[in-house]
């Protein structure tokens, strides 16, 4: 059992390891990095010694800042979004990503040839596959979508064994994403420049924070997200945070949202509180529990993750060049928006946060489709 597991006590240590991480950007070895790298770090470490919860003792805290606070945050920071930075920014990063979701069914379908994990997983691998495809395209909500479609989740231990594996893979492809850019700028010069042009809002980060705003912000998020919900409720078969990302995009355009203040960086706190999650959650435990299990799903996953990597690697090589585009593209797949907006911050490239955002939506929108379409070619 963890040392702390009530509520408050857990938000408080994850509060405290922000903060730390925060400060820590400002060393000379922490601005290398980036405080998302850090607080997922950090975490992890505080987790995997049992001081505070992990995945196999997870809590209500966990679900509400996944289900919650983590889409509330991409509210927030779309609202910094203008439609003239859409139209822009939005080719090379969709073109990349969906590049990237094909990178991710061939990796599944090379990595079932390769392992054969229906000879230890059973009839249960096609399914597994299927999540895995979805998870990997756009993030947890189709992975949970393909689950419920199946009912997967009453398979208990396969189930939370194959969440404790997709986290730690997860995990692991964060620290790649954030060093690769590094690694290839040298062997590949990176000819690309930011374009000041796509930036949200140049001084959206000076503006203060007044009660007025704070006021307004807080009932927005939670409004939207309680409206995305209820409408995705009534039309299911449209993703709820494309609902709220959509929302978002038509509040920045208002005169009345862009008089509002911190935005951003309240967006951005909640981005972190979602990366502290995530590593709490990088449970190497467990994995190595399930053995034979357990041990077929890392190599099923991580050698499908590796397939993605190589292909969008090499369509940037090709193509763009632009190493940190490339890298928030495939965090976007296998992550989702928000750790790809982690990225994008830790990279100091403003003008690639609302693209993040973007395709990280539509990785939502289309990951079940292709996690299904994976299921049905098995």
């Amino acid at each position: 059992m963890p040392i702390f597991s009530d509520t408050f006590d857990v938000l408080i240590i994850l509060s405290i390891i922000i903060i730390i991480s925060i400060y820590a950007t400002n060393t000379r070895v922490g601005k290398y990095l980036g405080t998302a790298l850090l607080i997922i770090s950090f975490t992890a470490l505080v987790a995997n010694f049992k001081i505070i919860p992990s995945a196999s003792n997870s809590i209500k805290l966990y679900s509400i800042i996944f289900e919650y606070i983590a889409p509330i945050s991409i509210f927030y920071l779309l609202l910094n979004a203008s439609l003239n930075s859409i139209k822009k920014a939005g080719l090379p990063m969709i073109l990349t990503f969906l590049i990237g979701s094909l990178g991710t069914a061939v990796g599944i379908m090379s990595s079932w040839l390769i392992v054969s994990p229906e000879n230890i997983l059973g009839k249960e691998a096609e399914i597994i596959a299927g999540m895995l495809t979805g998870t990997y395209t756009g993030g947890s909500v189709n992975f949970n979508a393909i689950a419920i479609e199946y009912d997967f989740q009453k398979n208990g231990n396969l189930y939370a064994g194959t969440i404790a594996v997709d986290n730690v893979v997860t995990a692991l492809w964060i620290l790649a994403t954030l060093m690769f850019p590094v690694l290839f700028s040298k062997l590949w010069k990176n000819n690309v420049k930011p374009n000041k042009n796509l930036l949200p809002n140049e001084d959206y980060e000076k503006k203060k924070m007044n009660l007025i705003s704070l006021s307004w912000l807080i009932f927005l998020g939670m409004a939207s997200h309680y409206f995305s919900e209820l409408i995705a409720f009534y039309l299911p078969k449209i993703p709820s945070i494309l609902i709220l990302s959509t929302i978002g995009i038509g509040l920045a355009q208002t005169k009345f949202i862009k008089k509002l203040n911190g935005s951003h960086n309240l967006g951005l706190y909640m981005v972190y509180l979602f990366l502290a999650v995530i590593g709490a959650y990088c449970e190497f435990n467990a994995v190595y529990q399930l053995k034979d299990i357990g041990i077929v799903l890392l190599l099923f996953s991580s050698l499908a993750v590796l397939f993605h990597g190589l292909l969008i690697i090499l369509f940037g090589r090709v193509f763009y060049r632009d190493w940190h585009m490339v890298a928030i593209a495939s965090q976007a797949n296998i992550g989702g928006s928000a750790s790809a907006i982690a990225l994008a911050e830790t990279f100091n490239r403003k003008d690639l946060i609302l693209p993040s955002i973007l395709v990280g939506t539509l990785g939502n929108a289309i990951g079940t489709y292709l996690g299904f379409f994976v299921i049905y070619i098995l």
